[in-house]
């Protein structure tokens, strides 16, 4: 099954596609992680992407959809996949489908932006594996470490509170426009976000049959 996450900063979607992954064994492509991991290691397309990201704004489709075209061709996105992060416009979607990139279902996460905000204030993330953590809803084991690599959690620069408006904001103006884009070609399934992970959860593979 090749799925599409859709859904503000912050809205889950990145929870949800690890439950997605383990229950239909396929993987996750998440551009947000492709792009920090070449940010670290000081690519020219992580440099490019750096200054953007750190202003808070999108990257330009050249970039994401070079990344992603390189990801889809590897043999374990034979089966199917989970693009999280992607598209984020509908420019995006529409190189999508030139690509010739089939996708069967559009899961549309819907949360209310001061739940959002909420949420990303509390947000952290390991600098060196980039494992996701969360204050309040999956907190580390030890405060400040991360249970997989021992690394330094940290607050991203794009969850802090002014970037999160910039970031809602253009959410709002550039990617939710995907949401008619997809119910017109009838793969759109919208799922309102619950308080607790595992309802979201149930509603998603519900959603998908899964």
């Amino acid at each position: 099954m090749n799925l599409i996450l859709l859904g503000a900063p912050g809205a889950g979607k990145g929870t949800q596609a690890e439950i997605i992954c383990d229950k239909l064994n396929i993987p996750t492509i998440s551009t947000g992680n492709i792009l920090r991991a070449a940010i670290r290691e000081g690519t020219e397309m992580g440099l490019k992407a750096k200054a953007t990201i750190d202003a808070g704004k999108l990257v330009s489709d050249d970039i994401i959809i070079a990344i992603v075209k390189e990801r889809l061709a590897q043999d374990d996105c034979k089966n199917g996949f989970i693009l999280d992060g992607v598209p984020r416009t509908v420019a995006q979607a529409e190189a999508l489908e030139k690509m010739g990139i089939r996708i069967d279902k559009v899961v549309d996460l819907e949360v209310p932006d001061a739940a959002i905000i909420a949420r990303l204030s509390g947000r952290r993330v390991c600098s060196a594996c980039g494992a996701s953590y969360h204050t309040e809803y999956k907190p580390s084991a030890k405060e400040g470490i991360c249970d997989c690599c021992g690394g330094e959690l940290i607050v991203r620069k794009d969850d802090e509170p002014a970037t999160v408006l910039d970031r809602l904001s253009a959410y709002h103006d550039q990617t939710e426009p995907l949401i008619g884009f997809y119910r017109e070609r009838d793969k759109l399934v919208v799922v309102e976000g619950q308080e607790k992970v595992e309802d979201t959860s149930r509603l998603v593979l519900a959603a998908l049959e899964a």
